[in-house]
């Protein structure tokens, strides 16, 4: 109950009109800290909802691949320059970031994280890191403004700082690929 509080507070936080604006403002807060943070707020929660509904999750994600699937589907969509324009302009789609990040991206990467074995693991991270050097190489490579309430510098940073997480998944993937945990226990 204390992290689906923790949870819960820091979804509220980050619904509040004066704190949605300010990282929305920016566009790589907006994308590599916002919503994350939304992510985060799902996962905290997603420990009541795995106590209320233990039947739910052992019935419909016993290895966790549907639920990671969910995950990557949510995520790959807010990727894209069109949702991120849509969530700053209407407010249907911003009351939908706020719903399916948490809860449609966050409890199911918690409750499928862990069913996951070491190699379903290890290629979700590789998807991830092929598709942030994709999206980092759009947002650099492109002459045109992708979002219209961005401007083409911002979209600039937002590549390199997705080039820059696939730089560290790649470090950790060579990392896991290397060292044999067991000789640390």
């Amino acid at each position: 109950m204390n992290q689906f509080l923790i949870g819960l507070v820091l979804l509220i936080g980050l619904m509040l009109p004066p704190v949605a604006n300010l990282m929305e403002s920016v566009m790589i807060i907006h994308m590599h800290m916002q919503m994350p943070m939304l992510v985060i707020s799902g996962f905290f929660m997603g420990q009541l909802f795995q106590q209320r509904f233990p039947h739910f999750f052992s019935k419909y994600n016993q290895e966790g691949i549907p639920g990671i699937l969910l995950f990557i589907i949510i995520m790959g969509y807010w990727m894209l320059p069109r949702t991120m324009d849509e969530a700053l302009t209407v407010n249907s789609v911003e009351l939908f970031k706020f719903t399916s990040l948490p809860f449609l991206a966050g409890v199911p990467l918690r409750d499928s994280w862990k069913k996951l074995s070491k190699n379903r693991k290890n290629y979700t991270i590789a998807f991830f890191t092929v598709m942030f050097l994709g999206m980092g190489w759009l947002y650099i490579q492109a002459n045109d403004q992708l979002c219209n309430n961005y401007l083409v510098v911002d979209q600039m940073i937002l590549g390199w700082g997705f080039i820059t997480m696939a730089i560290c998944l790649v470090i950790y993937l060579i990392y896991t690929a290397v060292v044999d945990p067991s000789l640390y226990e």
